[in-house]
């Protein structure tokens, strides 16, 4: 039997809740309401991806470890695909108009394009056009 996930769930600590709501609501984000309350928020990334943003204390009650400081470590970069190269560079663009930083430079890689971001709390974000009849060897 295969593991085969119907959503998936990113969990993410934050410190202001209403800040990180309005950083990722600059980004086009939306939020389901119905799980949104002063701890929480489910921001909805697609029918089946979301990103629960929790503040600290509250993620705490989740985890026995220490929440990594991001100005210095990384514990994870998230990456979303989407459908061109100028949306790549709207949503980096609204990224630092919202208050994030772009620590790089855009990436040509062939059949891929992409840059990153960082939020408020210093969360590494990928946004990545891909070319995939370019990288389909039969295409």
């Amino acid at each position: 039997m295969s593991m085969q996930a119907e959503r998936i769930f990113i969990n993410l600590p934050v410190k202001d809740l209403q800040n990180s709501i309005h950083f990722f609501s600059e980004l086009g984000f939306e939020f389901n309401p119905q799980f949104t309350d002063e701890n929480a928020t489910c921001m909805i990334i697609s029918e089946t991806i979301f990103a629960m943003l929790l503040t600290e204390p509250f993620f705490q009650t989740f985890t026995k470890k220490e929440i990594t400081d991001t100005s210095r470590n990384i514990e994870a970069i998230t990456a979303l695909q989407v459908n061109s190269r100028d949306k790549v560079d709207e949503i980096i663009s609204s990224a630092v108009r919202a208050g994030g930083t772009s620590p790089q430079a855009p990436a040509e890689q062939g059949f891929m394009y992409g840059a990153s971001f960082e939020d408020l709390d210093g969360h590494l974000w990928e946004v990545m056009y891909m070319d995939e009849s370019a990288a389909d060897p039969e295409g």
